[in-house]
């Protein structure tokens, strides 16, 4: 039987295939586009009439649309992973940000790579940025489009390139030459190209006109200008006469709750607001256009799909399965539950959770657990679990059956004692409004937001967390300090608080507590690193410049450039009275990075040696420069201590 139905796959699979790829007919290339924290209830092919979306309405009349389409996962990375590998968050194991996805997991850049396709990666997010938070995102991508070095303004998850930037550095690297194929006339090779388009996510700030059309709905005010950036991407690929021939996916990574439930945002609950999004799938030639599937499936499964389609085999196993039975038509529902989870709501010391959904039913597995009849209550507003109807205990069977068969998230004991999220939501709304407040620069307002959670829950690390950090800007160091070591109590593995508590700590003078601190942080996540050099400054304040010195050489193993480590070194080798150590150090930096304070330490390591000439050089650099630049230290601010 199972021999028949493979033959039956691999016989659509190329029929399919042949059908898209007349003789002669190149590869296609394809295109996936996801749009961030896009919940499919709001856009016009959904039904919605609240909003113009003519890009992505035109994409589904050419395409094929799922109008029952679910992320396993309402958290960027780990919802992007999924989407990327097929597998659920508990497979591929990107639960949290900063998580790396294992290179055992293959990707589509990787299978589409090895087919002979270019691979790039336009992300809209610092949050999908394979060198800070997303790692391993990168694998298979001959160009992966990261951000910048991180300026210091702001937080990490509010930075963002606005969708048109997105679009115009994808559409420059696709007018650009490559190894293996000229873009400047219709490409030898084909291109697999991801474009990531974060402007849904809050805060939610449209850019004219959609600022005013959209005034008292901003959400929607974002979702359609990420409509007018895809548009002008496709218009793009139209005039490269790329469009046809193209096998275009779009897809939502998340949903968003804007208040069902009380959750604002997305990441604590598994309901349908934040799970449900949209999926289009455009084949090439442009064929079943307009089709509409209404049987439920995952973005676990377009990975498979896509795989099926061009005729290449899975590197590995995946959870998702293929929807190209979907696709021909043979039957609007496979009958298969889809499965959902976050752990998420642990960032908060609350209990994760878990779901299972069939067509017209869902169980949430949590400390009060929930069950949905969806039929009747699509907005999950009448928690039927205490009635037990027997198709509850059929999920609660098949949840039990896929956490046994794939470790599928699986709660532990002990997790499952945490508080329900369901009873603190109002905390997260609060440390969320925080956030975006301290963003904004109101700090007073953030920080009478933080006290409001304290009020609530006096054990909230977060709350701590970010309180401490509010009052290190502020310079109210001892304060600071306090909260980030409560911070620090009450989740010992939290490298961040550690970190921020450090630099008060050094601020106030306290070296010991704050190379203790400094040390902690460093132990749980070594690549910092800033964290590195202010402890490299704090061991040289506490009289121990051959530990500076080793935490400065392993900064530079990190970042061999590294201009304030390379200054740092040069004051530690004239500590330890190396001074023609000192003086190569030095003279190699002030030429690759000139400064005031750099010449002033090579004319400190000139004098030292008796080389009064080449001293008085030094400080005549040093002179003007201070007076051409206002002296600004290569130090950094923020580890300058305060008595």
């Amino acid at each position: 039987m199972k021999k028949a139905i493979c033959l039956t796959l691999f016989l659509l699979s190329f029929r399919l295939w042949a059908a898209e790829n007349p003789a002669g007919n190149p590869s296609p290339n394809v295109f996936l586009v996801t749009i961030d924290t896009l919940r499919a209830d709001h856009l016009g092919c959904y039904g919605y009439s609240g909003i113009k979306t003519p890009s992505i309405d035109g994409l589904a009349k050419d395409g094929v649309r799922f109008a029952s389409a679910f992320t396993p996962v309402p958290v960027t990375n780990s919802s992007h992973a999924s989407i990327l590998t097929g597998l659920y968050p508990s497979s591929h194991g990107v639960t949290d940000f900063g998580v790396a996805l294992s290179a055992s997991h293959v990707t589509w850049a990787t299978m589409l790579q090895r087919k002979g396709y270019e691979t790039a990666a336009f992300v809209g997010a610092v949050v999908l940025d394979s060198k800070v938070l997303a790692p391993g995102f990168d694998q298979g991508f001959d160009y992966y489009d990261n951000f910048p070095p991180h300026t210091g303004k702001g937080h990490w998850d509010v930075e963002e390139r606005r969708g048109m930037e997105v679009v115009r550095h994808a559409e420059k690297w696709l007018d650009q030459p490559h190894s293996q194929q000229s873009l400047t006339a219709l490409p030898a090779g084909p291109v697999f190209t991801w474009v990531h388009l974060y402007d849904p996510h809050d805060p939610y700030e449209p850019p004219p006109p959609y600022s005013e059309i959209y005034r008292e709905h901003l959400y929607d005010g974002e979702i359609a200008y990420a409509d007018h950036a895809l548009g002008d991407f496709l218009a793009y690929l139209r005039r490269r006469g790329w469009y046809d021939n193209s096998l275009i996916v779009l897809v939502g990574d998340h949903g968003e709750g804007l208040g069902e439930h009380q959750e604002q945002t997305h990441g604590i609950f598994l309901y349908d607001a934040t799970l449900h999004v949209p999926l289009i799938i455009k084949l090439p030639q442009a064929r079943d256009r307009g089709k509409v599937v209404s049987g439920q499936v995952s973005t676990i499964d377009i990975l498979p799909t896509v795989l099926g389609l061009l005729g290449i085999s899975p590197a590995e196993h995946m959870d998702g399965a293929s929807l190209q039975p979907l696709l021909a038509g043979a039957g609007e529902a496979s009958g298969r539950p889809l499965f959902g989870e976050t752990d998420y709501p642990l960032h908060f010391g609350w209990a994760p959770l878990r779901c299972v959904r069939a067509q017209s039913a869902k169980l949430i597995q949590a400390p009060r657990p929930e069950y949905y009849d969806l039929g009747s209550d699509p907005r999950e507003l009448h928690n039927l679990y205490s009635s037990a109807p027997p198709t509850q205990s059929k999920l609660q069977a098949l949840l039990s059956q896929h956490q046994a068969e794939k470790n599928g998230g699986k709660l532990a004991a002990a997790q499952a004692q945490l508080p329900d999220p369901k009873d603190r939501i109002e905390e997260e709304n609060l440390l969320h409004e925080a956030l975006l407040e301290s963003d904004r620069g109101h700090s007073e307002q953030a920080q009478l937001l933080l006290k409001k959670v304290l009020q609530r829950d006096s054990s909230s690390a977060l709350a701590f967390s970010q309180l401490g950090e509010l009052e290190l800007k502020a310079r109210d160091y001892r304060q600071a300090a306090a909260d980030l070591g409560k911070a620090r109590q009450l989740r010992p593995n939290d490298s961040t608080s550690a970190f921020y508590q450090g630099q008060a700590l050094f601020a106030l003078g306290d070296f010991a507590a704050a190379s203790e601190a400094l040390e902690a942080s460093l132990r749980l996540l070594p690549e910092q690193l800033p964290a590195r050099i202010l402890l490299a400054k704090t061991y040289l304040k506490l009289g121990k410049p051959s530990s500076a010195e080793d935490q400065l050489e392993a900064a530079l193993l990190v970042d061999s450039n590294n201009p304030e480590a390379q200054i740092e070194l040069g004051r530690v080798l004239l500590a330890e009275k190396k001074y023609p150590e000192a003086a190569s150090q030095l003279k190699t930096l002030t030429e690759q990075h000139p400064s005031s304070e750099a010449f002033d330490l090579l004319r400190q390591a000139y004098a030292a040696q008796g080389k009064k000439q080449l001293a008085a050089g030094a400080a005549k650099r040093a002179a003007e420069l201070k007076r051409t630049s206002g002296s600004q230290p290569i130090s950094s601010p923020a580890a300058t201590p305060r008595q």
